[in-house]
């Protein structure tokens, strides 16, 4: 019997939120809103003018927020990342062992660890700060083989093939050693620009591929399609199974050689941070726990609904009791 239902492989990011007044948010500097990458100095000096004393910190990234929703459905993860040995790695480390995540890696000592800083002005404009650190320093020396054996999915995140050469070479790893142990293999495409300017590195891995989570505009990308249907379609010739997120619409999902259309639950979002990280976890979940792919997507679409009903990536509690809920619904919307 496998020791864990998922093992993530991804960057880990510490996301700082605080709260500032435009006095304070003036000495950045910045455009309200904007969203761009920081080097090390800089993300110090804005850490160092929001007070990140002062701050609500979580721990993040895509993958890390799909592990998230697998412990607190109460399946057993594990994570594979890299983080500094400083007080954000810390936290990282606190909070997944809180969630009783195995951490597969020792923190480095004398790295940074990535953050996102967000700077909250009091008319509620997010304007965001990201700095990779230490996660963009992951490599094969990060693949704990024992866990990806002990595992019955590894996931990997499509922002690793971003990251420097070194992340290209630990996810090779660690699906090689996936491939050898019987751990099947999940990939998230992330983004449509980590396919437009990485392309060839994540073709090149599909053919190890088992299960791919995408959106849309994803799907298009990487097939060359023009709408979802086709790419949907198109994808059967990349990899065994698929599960392709169509906004309202719902999901398209393909496994183990039945396909359907999950419709979504209508709501009203407040942010769509994280909606497709809770349904890859939430339908990772249930594969692994003897659900059907459609019960599974059913009830991921359901968890989806609830995160981006609320501000946030993730939920903070409840996830198994909207699990229980979604799996009821006989037809969303309901």
């Amino acid at each position: 019997m496998k020791r864990y239902d998922v093992c993530g492989i991804g960057n880990g990011l510490v996301d700082i939120l605080v709260q500032v007044d435009e006095q304070t948010f003036a000495r950045l500097g910045f455009e309200k809103g904007s969203n761009q990458i920081s080097d090390e100095k800089e993300q110090k000096r804005i850490l160092e003018i929001l007070g990140a004393s002062r701050a609500v910190m979580a721990s993040g990234g895509s993958v890390a927020n799909s592990i998230v929703a697998i412990s607190q459905l109460q399946g057993r993860a594990a994570y594979i990342s890299s983080l500094g040995d400083d007080r954000y790695g810390l936290h990282f480390e606190n909070e997944f062992r809180q969630f009783g995540i195995e951490l597969a890696n020792h923190l480095s000592l004398g790295q940074m660890t990535g953050t996102v800083a967000v700077a909250i002005t009091p008319d509620g404009e997010r304007t965001m700060r990201f700095f990779l650190g230490a996660a963009a320093c992951l490599g094969p020396q990060h693949v704990n083989e024992e866990v990806i054996a002990q595992s019955k999915y590894l996931f990997v995140e499509g922002y690793l093939f971003a990251n420097p050469a070194s992340s290209q070479e630990a996810v090779r790893m660690a699906t090689k050693v996936a491939r050898s142990s019987d751990c099947r293999v999940a990939l998230t495409l992330s983004e449509p620009w980590v396919i437009q300017n990485f392309g060839t590195a994540i073709r090149e891995l599909l053919p190890a591929v088992d299960l791919l989570f995408a959106n849309e505009v994803e799907a298009c990308t990487v097939t060359g399609a023009t709408n979802v249907e086709t790419a949907f379609e198109k994808l059967r010739t990349l990899v065994p199974d698929a599960v392709v997120t169509a906004g309202p619409r719902g999901a398209f999902v393909r496994f183990d050689g039945q396909e359907a259309l999950v419709p979504a639950f209508p709501c009203r979002p407040v942010d769509l941070t994280g909606a497709g990280d809770m349904l890859a976890g939430a339908f990772l979940y249930g594969i692994t726990h003897g659900y059907s792919a459609q019960e599974s997507a059913r009830a991921a679409c359901y968890l989806a609904r609830e995160v981006i009903t609320r501000v946030g990536p993730r939920l903070s509690s409840g996830a198994a009791e909207y699990w229980k809920e979604g799996l009821a619904q006989s037809a969303p919307g309901r």
